[in-house]
């Protein structure tokens, strides 16, 4: 019987917060194995003001460092990273690193990308507020393009008059509506993710 894919999800700049544990199990639920790494070491935020100071003491590279910690020792089963918001951008990152990545889910958050990243037709897909003012339409344009051009085969699913972190259940952002049609085109992506790698 084959193993079940492998998730790596990775909190917002909130911190590994009760919503992060709720998403982690609905995959769960649908079958896939999943970690969520804790970024912040038990800290949590309860502003994203709060949640930036956090990023930025602990600082980007070692942000990195640690998500990378957690997911080396799983990656040679091909993961499919994830992520909300930063940890959204930190999932591209480590995704776009890994030769054996099966997949990129990113909620809420993108990240720049280099211009020598080449991938093999990686699946991405990327659920956004539409509009969001940390990922505007001039942004999400040039990076849907660079993707491309790296080699990624992208989806963007925009979520009209929702807020930035619109799937977290906690939050002034939350939209039920929004999350749960965006938590049934995700799962429906991991189970294409899946199928190919049968």
């Amino acid at each position: 019987m084959a193993s079940p894919t492998t998730i790596v999800l990775f909190h917002s700049a909130y911190g590994l917060r009760p919503a992060v544990h709720a998403a982690a199990e609905r995959l769960r639920g649908a079958g896939y194995e999943v970690h969520v790494p804790d970024l912040f070491e038990g800290r949590t935020a309860e502003t994203v003001e709060d949640g930036m100071a956090i990023k930025e003491e602990i600082g980007r590279e070692e942000l990195l460092r640690r998500a990378i910690a957690a997911a080396a020792p799983l990656s040679e089963r091909g993961l499919v990273y994830a992520g909300f918001s930063l940890g959204g951008s930190i999932a591209q990152n480590l995704a776009l690193g890994d030769e054996r990545a099966r997949g990129l889910l990113l909620f809420h958050g993108t990240s720049d990308l280099a211009d020598d990243v080449s991938v093999d037709e990686l699946p991405v897909q990327l659920h956004v507020a539409d509009p969001d003012p940390f990922e505007p339409h001039d942004w999400l344009n040039a990076w849907y393009l660079r993707m491309g051009r790296a080699g990624a085969d992208v989806e963007v699913h925009r979520y009209g008059g929702a807020g930035h972190l619109f799937t977290d259940e906690g939050l002034a952002d939350f939209d039920g509506e929004a999350a749960e049609r965006a938590w049934r085109v995700a799962l429906g992506f991991l189970e294409e993710v899946a199928a190919v790698a049968r």
